[in-house]
């Protein structure tokens, strides 16, 4: 039995809105949901529960609705812009600034 994970409410809003976008994308290209699910290898229950927003579902269903509706580059936006990580990697590149350097005596020359 697999264990179920658990997303949080801001997690679960996301996913719906992405099920509104993709049922959204299907129904402006004039496909049934019979359609759509047939060219994705897919039940049209499954479509049903990916345009709902279901964490249930694998996320190669997804990929694969995207890819009938001609929208599988989309996947790669996913984590494109990692605002943040680029933020954490940067405090971590800051380097301390040195002292300024001491003059030598006797115009640089050594005895």
């Amino acid at each position: 039995m697999k264990e179920a994970i658990t997303i949080l409410p801001k997690g679960l809003k996301i996913l719906l809105i992405m099920g509104e976008n993709i049922k959204l994308a299907r129904l402006r290209r004039k496909l049934g949901t019979s359609q759509v699910a047939e060219r994705a290898g897919i039940g049209r229950s499954t479509l049903w529960k990916i345009e709902q927003g279901s964490p249930q579902v694998a996320l190669g269903a997804y990929f694969q609705v995207l890819f009938v509706l001609g929208l599988e580059k989309d996947f790669l936006k996913l984590a494109d812009d990692d605002e943040y990580g680029r933020k954490i990697q940067d405090l971590g590149l800051i380097t301390k600034q040195r002292a300024p350097k001491k003059k030598l005596k006797n115009n640089g020359k050594s005895r």
